[in-house]
């Protein structure tokens, strides 16, 4: 099932894709459940938002696959590197994003994200399928003469608009074998797949449970496979992950 935020004349609506047809769902599929309403609109007679603002944040990780880890002069750490983001660095899908003022230097990082489903701390990795809501697209857009100086991740990588997720939630997905293919101005420059994660979805999972109470809602970012490079105004950076969709985003300062 692919759940989807959306607009058409007024205020935010969540709907289940079908096709080229968006079915409109009653509150919030997050704590009411999918409850049709019986209303349906084209697919492209609305605009696609964010699949879903965190209700309190996003855990990120880092180095999680060895190539990328290589590509930038790192060794695989002993344990995959966590951060944050907060809730403001979210964007949707065909939203334009704005360049920070702070930084030239900004890379992309297309990765698969998951969206939690219900409270959960301490979580077993035999059990995180449970807590699961489902998945989608992510870009972690990251300041990297920013990341050099700080000496921390904050501003590098929580700047407004360095969240881009959609298009929509998938909730059934084979996240043990998907591939993750990145493309900007329609050139290939990511190729992976979360076969390669030197930690599995699941035990990243866990592992965000036992450092933080994971809300409904909250995003988790499982980390980028080889290829990251540079963007910069003007251009347009695709996450394409197999099973769930198209993320597309733009860029101006």
């Amino acid at each position: 099932m692919r759940i989807a935020r959306f607009v058409l004349d007024g205020d935010p609506l969540y709907g289940v894709v079908e096709d080229d047809e968006v079915a409109v769902i009653s509150g919030d599929p997050f704590f009411q459940g999918v409850r049709p309403t019986g209303v349906r609109h084209a697919l492209e007679d609305v605009r696609l938002l964010a699949p879903i603002i965190p209700r309190s944040k996003v855990v990120c990780f880092g180095r999680t696959y060895a190539d990328h880890a290589k590509e930038l002069g790192n060794e695989v750490p002993a344990a995959p590197l966590m951060f944050l983001k907060p809730n403001t660095a979210v964007v949707g899908s065909g939203d334009p994003v704005t360049l920070p003022s702070f930084s030239e230097e900004i890379s992309y990082e297309g990765e698969l994200a998951v969206v939690i489903g219900r409270i959960c701390k301490d979580v077993p990795a035999e059990k995180v399928d449970e807590v699961i809501f489902g998945f989608t697209c992510a870009n972690d857009l990251t300041a990297r003469d920013a990341q050099r100086s700080d000496g921390q991740w904050a501003r590098a990588k929580g700047w407004d608009g360095s969240c881009p997720l959609g298009p929509w939630i998938e909730t059934e997905l084979d996240y043990d074998d998907t591939e993750i293919t990145s493309r900007l101005d329609g050139k290939i420059v990511q190729e992976g797949n979360t076969s390669q994660l030197v930690w599995g979805v699941r035990e990243l999972v866990s592992l965000a449970s036992q450092a933080f109470t994971l809300l409904p809602g909250d995003v988790i970012l499982t980390g980028t496979p080889a290829g990251v490079g540079l963007l910069t105004e003007g251009q347009r950076f695709e996450v394409e992950i197999e099973g769930i969709g198209t993320l597309s985003n733009t860029f101006r300062r």
